[in-house]
């Protein structure tokens, strides 16, 4: 299996890592300023499988984060058993990192990667002119149900007496308000995360991925283009600490302004924050890949993803339960010296 190339992985050495002055938490509570705002930080990915079979085929697909207008992405080199190789996933653009080996004696495998990540944060209601024009195939995809994301039936049934108007801004803030009122923000009982619109209609509780996607079901269903996007969040304190978990939110298409983001999960949790969360985004945060259903390269022995943040494993053609993997993701707030 050939190695990643430097034009796909860029190496940078630690030596290049300072930490930056301390900065106030409060300053990040500043939603009013004239530029946004940027953080540096690098993230380290990994994860430690444990009590596998001596000897299994054990097949391991990484997500890789994108450089894009809100983030630069620069990878170092990646801790793996044997080297790996990059795929593109053919219905979004995904980038996916993919290794296969035996596994060892000790019935443990440990693999990392690490990146340095630039982070913007998105003003996406400031935007004065649109470069992102879709395309029809764009269009569609994002006007289109997923498995877990329907387009009739009980979500509309939501709708139903909520007048809505054509102008696509008021149409996006209706259906965030009626969001934020239907779910609320709760992980004490089980059923969360899978962001299945029809158990979160009933449900009325959920995690960031039930709220976005009862938007992204509304939102389609009234011919607004609407996208999913996933990856983790980092604490606003600048220093260095653990991930505990994904983060997602929800984006949708403006024909004048282009993509704006909706964070209803953060809104819910922190009212005060709720007018800013239409439309923005914090700079606390990086994207790993973007919507639902994600056929994997090369195609696993299971089928598509529901979505695809956490490593994904098969061992012998069968997918590695959850709590025989031991994730270990972190951050730490860096400043990058000019590369030579």
């Amino acid at each position: 299996m050939p190695h990643l190339t430097a034009t796909r992985l860029v190496v940078f050495s630690l030596m290049g890592l300072i930490f930056p002055p301390h900065q106030d938490a409060s300053a990040q509570q500043n939603i009013h300023r004239n530029a946004p705002r940027s953080r540096n930080f690098r993230l380290d990915y990994g994860a430690t499988l444990n009590q596998l079979p001596v000897g299994a085929r054990v097949r391991v697909w990484l997500p890789l984060p994108p450089s894009n207008d809100h983030q630069t992405i620069q990878a170092m080199e990646p801790e793996l058993p044997v080297p790996g190789k990059v795929f593109t996933e053919p219905i979004y653009g995904n980038q996916i990192l993919y290794f296969e080996t035996q596994a060892p004696p000790s019935g443990r495998l440990l693999f990392n990667t690490a990146y340095l990540v630039q982070r913007h944060e998105v003003c996406g209601m400031h935007s004065k002119e649109n470069k992102i024009q879709l395309t029809d195939y764009q269009r569609n995809l994002f006007l289109s149900a997923n498995s877990k994301v329907p387009l009739n039936g009980r979500p509309l049934d939501l709708l139903a007496d909520i007048p809505f108007s054509s102008d696509p801004l008021v149409l996006a803030r209706t259906l965030y308000e009626r969001v934020d009122e239907h779910v609320r923000y709760d992980k004490s009982q089980p059923g969360y995360g899978n962001g299945d619109v029809l158990w979160v209609c009933d449900s009325r509780f959920g995690n960031c991925t039930d709220f976005h996607s009862l938007f992204i079901s509304w939102a389609r269903s009234k011919g607004l283009p609407a996208r999913f996007e996933i990856g983790f969040a980092i604490a606003s304190e600048r220093g260095a600490g653990s991930v505990d978990g994904y983060h997602c939110w929800a984006l949708f298409y403006h024909n004048e302004k282009g993509w704006i983001p909706v964070d209803i999960s953060e809104a819910d949790k922190h009212p005060q924050k709720k007018e800013y969360f239409f439309g923005n985004l914090t700079e606390d945060r990086v994207t790993f890949t973007v919507g639902r259903d994600i056929q994997l390269v090369p195609q696993p022995k299971g089928g598509p993803l529901n979505y695809f943040v956490y490593p994904y494993v098969e061992v012998d053609g069968k997918p590695w339960p959850s709590e025989k993997m031991s994730p270990a993701f972190s951050y730490v707030d860096v400043q990058r010296k000019p590369i030579p």
